[in-house]
């Protein structure tokens, strides 16, 4: 324990898998976490799990697209925690379908999450970690960016 004590970190698509693995470790290496995602029921669970494993961390329901609720998600932030340190830009989709046969509609939702949502997590943790005079962002990206998949046209973009 002890590599980021004392740090606030703030994970996107944090509820399951790769991002809650980085609530739990970054937790347990003694950071305070925000963790966001679409699904509220896994998002509270892990936070609970955290905090009974004697770590520190709050869930709150985040659309990554939605650039008005940002300000206030990162207030927060600093409000509970007093900085933010670590922003670990997770949340993801992919939506496996030859790309003639996807809709418009699933082509600009998945790049507004996998794109869009990392910009605005880049926008909104930048202004906050030079409060705290500091901060690391954190991608997360796929090898499926560095070359093509069969189906995954629009993920791997």
């Amino acid at each position: 324990m002890g590599q980021v004590q004392g740090k606030v970190a703030f994970i996107t698509g944090g509820a399951s898998g790769i991002g809650a693995a980085c609530a739990t470790t970054l937790a347990r290496e003694g950071a305070k976490v925000m963790i966001t995602d679409l699904t509220d029921a896994a998002g509270t669970k892990l936070a609970a799990e955290i905090t009974a494993a004697g770590g520190t961390a709050t869930f709150r329901h985040q659309d990554v697209t939605d650039d008005d609720a940002w300000p206030a998600l990162i207030a927060e932030t600093e409000s509970l925690y007093g900085k933010l340190d670590i922003m670990v830009a997770n949340a993801g989709i992919g939506i496996m379908v030859p790309v003639w046969d996807m809709t418009l509609a699933d082509w600009r939702r998945q790049t507004a999450i996998n794109l869009d949502g990392v910009f605005l997590s880049a926008k909104y943790a930048i202004p906050a970690m030079r409060r705290s005079g500091s901060g690391s962002i954190i991608m997360i990206s796929s090898v499926a960016g560095l070359r093509g998949s069969p189906g995954l046209a629009g993920y791997c973009a």
